[in-house]
């Protein structure tokens, strides 16, 4: 009998892409809010093109912000040269809104989703880690003055090979890096292959010998907001797991965490890898659905998709004893009150310890520190 062949691709973006720009002025907005503010009502959202920069949304907060400077930095810390032209379109929250929230209530309706699986130590699908790595690591070589001629817009792809009973094989990488215009194409594409991509399938102990696609157009000088427009909340399977699981449809970046599209995707997660990390499942997709204004989630849905030792409705019934799922429960669980946002979607918001590297800021999502109420099941 021929072995089951199957090809699944994920991608990734770099913070230098024009939706990824947007994300990161959305989240700096909140994070300079939540520094002054803890209780700050953010949903902000940033579109930007060419030297352009609308920012609008609702905010309520008595924190003092100057919205065109943090829109400035933030293009400046990516690493992109020009000054933007700022229109500030933020107004206050909606009093309907607020008046759901004020008494503990989700700040919206709608349903979230957290996964886990045990394809990487970070419990976290390949292929996704993957395409992330890639443009993490390309843009610390560019920021280091390591990697000649990149500029800050970067995309990925990884296609994974899967073959019943074989060991998981790499078939494509993908790359698509702004350069300068002035470049020396060899070196530069060398220097992707052989310092980014390779360096990257032997830190997974996979095979060298996939198949390399580099800027397939043949040059990429124009980039970033100048070469397409970018929005906040674009890029949410990319910020999530690359395709592996389904995604509500809310978006994270800009939104503080009385909005569950955020914290209820956080603490998914959260409780996903937790489950698969005290080793009752191999893997885990969880859905939690709110309505506007309500506390506690309205259903809760497991799928360990057969690898479960536990029945499923036990679990459930565990989460549901153990874990407080309102808004204000999830914030105090994770700790979501701290300006901890603006580097989310630098490398994705799941499977990576520190949200902030360089200051040593952990990821409080990605804590496994409720193992032993899992584990305990199996018994």
């Amino acid at each position: 009998m021929e072995k089951k062949r199957n090809l699944f691709t994920s991608e990734a973006v770099s913070i230098g892409h024009p939706d990824h720009v947007c994300d990161r002025i959305s989240d700096s907005i909140l994070d300079a809010c939540l520094e002054q503010d803890k209780n700050a009502r953010v949903a902000c959202e940033t579109m930007a093109k060419d030297e352009f920069v609308i920012v609008s949304g609702e905010i309520s907060t008595t924190a003092k912000i100057n919205v065109e400077q943090i829109v400035k930095d933030t293009i400046k810390e990516i690493g992109y040269t020009y000054t933007p032209r700022v229109l500030n379109l933020l107004s206050k929250q909606s009093p309907d809104i607020a008046q759901g929230v004020d008494i503990g209530g989700a700040g919206d309706q709608g349903i979230m989703f957290g996964y886990a699986n045990c394809e990487t130590p970070e419990y976290m699908p390949l292929a996704i880690k993957m395409a992330q790595d890639l443009v993490k690591l390309a843009t610390k070589l560019r920021k280091n003055g390591e990697f000649p001629y990149a500029m800050p817009d970067m995309k990925s792809q990884v296609t994974l090979e899967y073959i019943e009973g074989e060991k998981t094989k790499v078939h494509t990488m993908l790359m698509s890096i702004q350069h300068t215009e002035n470049y020396n194409e060899e070196e530069f594409k060398n220097f992707i292959k052989n310092e980014i991509m390779i360096k990257i399938a032997q830190k997974y102990n996979l095979n060298t010998d996939f198949k390399v696609l580099i800027n397939p157009t043949g040059k990429f000088v124009i980039g970033g907001p100048e070469g397409d427009a970018g929005l906040t909340g674009r890029k949410i399977i990319v910020d999530t797991y690359g395709g592996y699981a389904p995604h509500g449809g809310g978006a994270f970046s800009g939104k503080d965490p009385t909005k569950v599209d955020r914290s209820a995707a956080y603490m998914a997660r959260y409780l996903a890898k937790n489950i698969v990390a005290s080793g009752i499942a191999k893997e885990t997709l969880i859905q939690l659905s709110y309505a506007i204004g309500v506390a506690q989630p309205i259903s809760i849905y497991i799928d360990c998709k057969g690898t479960n030792k536990v029945d499923e409705e036990k679990i459930i019934k565990t989460i549901y004893e153990n874990f407080d799922l309102s808004p204000k429960g999830m914030i105090e669980t994770l700790q979501l009150r701290n300006p901890i946002y603006k580097e989310t979607c630098n490398g994705g918001h799941f499977g990576r310890k520190y949200i902030d590297e360089k200051n040593k800021i952990e990821c409080p999502w990605e804590r496994l520190d409720c193992i032993d109420i899992f584990k305990k099941m199996e018994g």
